[in-house]
């Protein structure tokens, strides 16, 4: 039982607690992974790897992902969202239209600094468990990047809602932090959603309950997408079956055995026949070794 399957996270359930949800209900000794952690509070699209999927969870992670979040004005937290202790209240004299303007400087590749409860590892320990204990990290910041950021309307008194486009290692709560002391009241965010990780989106997204249901009938294989599904974007060779147990051994694929040459440098799909074999890439020596093999039963 090998896939990706596109779970619905609610709030009030940490990624690990989907993954023990999802893997009570396969068959013993699959393996399961999340591809991205979405923060307990936090709802929305939360892709779970199965079987041999778990391999591919660098590919997978590095995906474009979508968020809605309810950025709340004059409220600050040592948490950066609704779930930490409020550190100052101000006043509030903005608007929407002020809003929107101010998104426009958080597009592009900007600069962020974690916040200090994360789970970010600092001498073997979270840095939510260090800030837990009172010892406030210092944190350097991280080059991001965040494709889009769409103003959608108001939400209640100093409530605004956002939605955020953005690449890997982005906190929204820091750019609801951030956005707040740009206009000069501070802020915090009272919501998140993520809508889209690469491929999955809420459309497509199964409830635990579905997921549930399906165990208890036999059907979890039917709710798994392809090994290869969210890989589309990968450029993509061939290779004969001839050369099926040469790399099942260990031996590097022979440039001459593709049935196309993707650019030096590439990191790309291979397939054997019509099965998905893994990912490749190129070696300083114009070899082609695999990053992630998937053939095999183990």
């Amino acid at each position: 039982m090998d896939g990706f399957l596109n779970v619905l996270k609610p709030p009030g359930m940490t990624s690990s607690d989907v993954v023990m949800f999802v893997r009570k209900r396969l068959p013993r000794g699959v393996k399961v992974g999340h591809g991205g952690t979405l923060d307990p509070e936090a709802a929305g699209v939360l892709p779970v790897c199965v079987g041999k999927a778990t391999r591919l969870f660098d590919y997978v992670i590095d995906k474009r992902k979508e968020y809605i979040c309810q950025l709340q004005l004059g409220v600050c937290t040592d948490t950066q969202d609704a779930t930490g202790r409020i550190v100052e209240r101000r006043p509030v004299s903005v608007d929407g239209h002020q809003v929107r303007a101010a998104l426009q400087s958080m597009v592009g590749e900007i600069e962020q600094v974690p916040p200090a409860f994360s789970a970010i590892k600092r001498d073997g320990k979270r840095l939510y468990q260090l800030a837990r204990e009172g010892k406030m990290e210092a944190v350097e910041p991280r080059k991001i990047r965040v494709y889009e950021a769409e103003y959608l309307g108001e939400m209640g008194e100093n409530g605004h809602r956002i939605r955020f486009v953005c690449g890997k290692g982005t906190y929204i709560r820091t750019l609801c932090h951030d956005l707040g002391q740009a206009l000069g009241c501070g802020g915090h965010m009272a919501f998140l959603l993520r809508s889209k990780a690469g491929i999955f989106d809420l459309e497509r997204a199964h409830t635990l309950e579905e997921i549930e249901r399906a165990a208890d009938q036999g059907q979890m294989e039917g709710l798994l997408a392809a090994l290869d599904a969210p890989l589309e974007g990968l450029a993509w060779a061939r290779i004969g079956e001839e050369q099926r147990r040469l790399c099942l051994n260990g031996n590097p694929v022979r440039p001459e055995s593709l049935s196309k040459s993707p650019e030096q440098g590439d990191i790309f799909r291979i397939y054997c026949q019509n099965d998905f074999a893994g990912i490749g890439e190129w070696t300083p020596e114009g070899k082609i070794r695999f990053r992630a093999m998937l053939l095999g039963d183990k």
